[in-house]
């Protein structure tokens, strides 16, 4: 999950597979820490036109906004932030099991938003474009 502002990668989630109960899981995760956003932009997966989700956005006054089929730009962060992470990671290495994938993850991640500048974001790193713009959430 990105945010659209300044590029961060909130979550990464690896698994055998990603149900919408999963996705919430996350979500959950990520109000309590960043806060509500004002809406979500998601793909068409199975995940995201589930019931579950919907009923979720609803519940916590978030709009759910779907990419229109066959148009991955209309997503754009996210389909260029998947070819990142997939040249950078997932091509990379060998895992042994999911536990290590998720460790490069998240040490990855941290690089990226911490140490990584973005050329869209003025060559600052995500968490630099977030203090200079002071754009730091709080959950409410």
């Amino acid at each position: 999950m990105l945010d659209d502002f300044n590029r961060e990668v909130l979550t990464i989630s690896i698994d055998t597979s990603l149900t919408s109960l999963r996705v919430i899981r996350e979500l959950n995760r990520l109000l309590e820490w960043r806060g509500k956003p004002m809406q979500l932009r998601v793909d068409n997966g199975p995940e995201f036109i589930a019931q579950a989700m919907e009923d979720w956005c609803k519940q916590h006054g978030i709009e759910l906004v779907f990419i229109q089929k066959g148009k991955p730009h209309q997503n754009g962060y996210i389909e260029r932030f998947n070819r990142t992470f997939r040249d950078e990671v997932l091509d990379v290495f060998v895992f042994e099991n999911l536990n290590q994938a998720r460790l490069y993850a998240r040490a990855w991640m941290w690089v990226y938003n911490n140490e990584r500048p973005h050329s869209s974001l003025g060559y600052l790193t995500p968490m630099q474009f977030l203090l200079k713009y002071g754009k730091l959430h709080h959950p409410q």
